[in-house]
């Protein structure tokens, strides 16, 4: 490794950036926890006791104990891996078993990817049958544990193969506008996700049935023709089968559209509240929220692609790695370019969550006061958010800062005084 190479120092700065930030925030929210964790607001003192907000405390203390070792060991890896060589040395094991290139760039990502993986996994465990388990949330079984990661680790092959394979045949047949024909390829296989994900992928994981005939059925159903929202069915996922956390939320594009209420949900919430979860969900509809996101999203999606074409064509790129090229850059480096400039500029994606935090934020705040308007009351929401929050050990209060960087909803106090307003 060339130290003294601009993109070996962007990526020595970055990492560095990255843990720092995240050190700093997760050290700002454990300090204003054990100064405030144990207070009860009086927006929610009718639904919280101190049992409970004692709890909370306990389950963040927790998650954070098990964050600090868990970055730290990342940190070192990502230094290690760097420095030591290890990526040009597995190009070129790669590089001598096969003349393919797909099959060499399949090959090379899943090497690389083992090291982290190996590491992850002691966490994962602790996280689901330490942590999640002892304060009542995790109903997993060891068995259900290893046969979701496979399935997920297949599912992963499986997409990479195609997004992989099709980029590996832009580099050789387009070699210079493959980033524009990459955008069109990775939009258009997004938008087939969403529409495959609800009717195939996301039943490999979970079952889901229709909602049963009933009141809480009937109202969803006429909320759902009020907002002009036309959905395959309202189905039920057996969420509790692996946890006791709750949620609700739309998938599909389409005719393969429909709405999920975890069967934790139903059982925690009462009709009008789960009504009002509904609302919500509906604002971002009504709003526009998703097709704006993607109105945004699809043009930076080029222009990210268009960066990275120029950088993978630059000698300095691969040479401060140590990937030699005698300045000549050939196609089939190119996947190897990507992966370098994912691995440059990805400590700084820090920036670029607060950013898309702030509009996500906006968004909820938005799909809070339809829920409000279209149920005649901003009661039931309330009321629906704090027992969420209270279900599933949620900090009531957080820093501002931390909610900046971590938060891709309002924090529960800010969206009570919202809605109340």
């Amino acid at each position: 490794m060339d130290f003294s190479n601009i993109f070996v120092i962007f990526f020595i700065c970055g990492v560095l950036f990255h843990f720092l930030l995240d050190f700093l925030l997760e050290f700002v929210d454990f300090s204003f926890r054990k100064k405030h964790g144990h207070e009860i607001p009086d927006a929610v003192k009718d639904f919280v006791d101190a049992e409970t907000i004692n709890k909370t405390c306990l389950y963040e203390d927790a998650k954070y104990r098990l964050w600090i070792p868990n970055a730290v060991l990342d940190l070192l890896l990502d230094f290690y891996l760097a420095v030591s060589g290890f990526y040009p040395v597995v190009l070129q094991n790669v590089l001598s078993w096969t003349e393919n290139t797909f099959v060499a760039a399949l090959l090379f990502f899943l090497i690389i990817s083992i090291p982290g993986a190996i590491i992850s996994i002691p966490f994962a465990l602790y996280s689901e049958f330490g942590i999640e388990k002892h304060f009542g949330f995790s109903k997993m079984t060891m068995g259900l544990w290893i046969t979701d990661q496979i399935k997920a680790i297949l599912l992963s092959l499986v997409i990479t193969s195609i997004l992989l394979g099709a980029m590996i045949g832009l580099f050789k047949y387009a070699t210079d506008f493959w980033w524009i024909f990459l955008g069109i390829v990775y939009v258009a296989f997004s938008l087939i996700i969403s529409i495959v994900y609800p009717l195939f992928i996301a039943p490999l994981f979970n079952k889901f049935t229709p909602l049963e005939d009933g009141e809480l059925k009937t109202r969803l159903e006429a909320l759902l023709q009020k907002c002009g929202f036309k959905a395959s069915g309202l189905f039920v996922m057996d969420a509790s089968k692996r946890s006791g956390h709750s949620n609700a939320y739309f998938t599909g594009f389409g005719k393969s559209k429909r709405v999920v209420l975890y069967d934790t949900l139903i059982q925690q919430l009462t009709t009008d509240e789960i009504e009002a979860v509904l609302g919500h969900e509906l604002g971002h509809y009504k709003h526009h929220h998703i097709i704006k996101r993607m109105c945004v999203m699809i043009p930076l999606i080029f222009v990210v692609l268009f960066v990275v074409n120029c950088l993978v064509r630059l000698p300095e790129l691969y040479n401060g790695f140590g990937f030699g090229t005698n300045g000549i850059i050939s196609y089939k480096m190119f996947f190897i370019g990507i992966f370098l400039t994912g691995l440059v500029f990805s400590g700084y994606s820090r920036i670029q969550g607060v950013i898309a935090n702030f509009f996500s934020r906006r968004d909820e705040f938005q799909a809070d006061a339809f829920s409000a308007k279209i149920c005649g009351s901003g009661e039931p929401l309330i009321s629906a958010l704090i027992k969420l929050n209270k279900e599933n050990l949620s900090e009531i209060q957080v820093p501002k800062i931390y909610s900046a960087f971590n938060y891709n909803h309002p924090p529960l106090l800010e969206r009570i005084s919202a809605i109340s307003k």
